[in-house]
């Protein structure tokens, strides 16, 4: 949480900086936004394999926590788009290495019959953080005259606090050190022991993502239909608030309802968002979106992690969601780059309603593949 906070307190801003302060275009945003998450998730498959190898998941997230804390004073100092990469890239590993060790030291010590309930847990708690820190974010810009910079050197405490927490407060498990000398796990012979299931999973999860682009063109469709520059923040509050709420309900749902059919009811608020915003760039059709996009989010990201933790082995859990978002990363620079091309070469709205077209398909998969199990 607290990390969280610190991260969107930059990172709903972040776009708007960039297009008002440093002169950048839609395509560049994309750019950057699309290599900084896919960066993150992609670097997660070697920070999950060596997680499992070495069984000590606790001092790669603090490695990784505290790569995030030392990127956040770049972001204050930055004078153009390449710093802003660069801050990106540093802080988006720290994010890929801690993120798999986080999730498989989460499996390891929850029960596997609360198991959804914990990540949906897991996930409300992140995305307290993601609406606190854009609206700690609103009032110092109002405070402080739409002062960018400012904003982001306070942006810097929270996430300091949160790498000393983790150091102080988070303990081990003690089956996750247990004695042995283990298998190093990206090999082939670890990988066959991947069920099936698992790898469906992970090709619903990328498909999932190559129709949801990044949150950076939310704040420049809001922006773009004339958001005063210190309420930009509130388009991630917003979104984050629904998140919040949905999302612990979502995850007991998940341990109560088939996964896939919940699956594909997420990804109907998600169309639905695309929609919307790809008719006004008006307020009220941008809040709608807005919040249809956040209960999408709060039904398929805890669920997705619940279900790769549920089709993976325990002894592989970190290089199981390690691979998983190593395809996700892929799917999420394809489509940020996209999107941004879109959006400078055809308008805002041809972005929007790509989105709907890949999550579409998406569904139309999902169903297909349901129709045929229940043959």
């Amino acid at each position: 949480m607290l990390m969280d906070i610190s991260s969107e307190m930059i990172h709903s801003l972040l776009p708007v900086f960039m297009t008002v302060i440093l002169g950048a275009i839609a395509t560049i945003v994309g750019i950057i936004e699309g290599v900084a998450e896919a960066t993150a998730l992609i670097v997660k498959v070697f920070s999950g394999a060596v997680s499992d190898y070495v069984r000590k998941r606790k001092w790669l997230a603090v490695l990784g926590y505290s790569m995030g804390a030392l990127a956040k004073p770049m972001f204050a100092v930055a004078t153009t788009t390449g710093w802003v990469l660069s801050a990106r890239f540093i802080d988006r590993i720290g994010k890929g290495i801690r993120g798999a060790p986080r999730d498989a030291l989460i499996a390891d010590v929850t029960d596997p019959a609360n198991r959804g309930a914990a990540f949906g847990l897991r996930q409300s708690l992140d995305t307290v953080g993601a609406f606190a820190g854009p609206l700690i974010a609103t009032g110092l810009m109002l405070v402080w005259a739409n002062d960018f910079r400012a904003v982001f050197w306070v942006a810097v405490v929270p996430g300091f606090m949160a790498v000393a927490l983790l150091i102080v407060g988070v303990r081990e498990p003690d089956h996750a050190t247990a004695s042995g000398k283990p298998e190093f796990p990206v090999s082939r012979t670890a990988l066959r022991k991947l069920p099936a299931a698992y790898w469906w999973v992970t090709a619903a999860g990328a498909a999932l993502t190559l129709a949801r682009f990044s949150e950076a063109f939310l704040v420049l469709r809001a922006q773009q239909g004339g958001l005063a520059l210190f309420l930009v923040p509130m388009v991630l509050v917003l979104m984050n608030v629904v998140y919040a709420v949905c999302a612990y309900p979502f995850g007991i749902l998940a341990d109560r309802m088939p996964h896939r059919l919940l699956l594909m009811l997420g990804i109907l608020p998600l169309i639905g968002a695309d929609l919307l915003l790809a008719h006004s760039d008006a307020l009220p059709w941008v809040t709608a979106g807005l919040a249809l996009w956040g209960v999408h989010m709060a039904a398929t990201q805890g669920l997705m992690a619940t279900m790769v933790a549920d089709t993976a082995p325990a002894s592989l859990r970190g290089t199981a969601f390690g691979i998983f978002n190593l395809a996700s990363g892929i799917a999420m620079l394809i489509a940020s780059v996209l999107a941004g091309v879109l959006w400078d070469r055809i308008g805002p709205a041809a972005t929007f309603h790509a989105g709907a077209l890949f999550a579409g398909a998406a569904l139309l998969l999902l169903a297909a593949r349901e129709v045929r199990n229940r043959k």
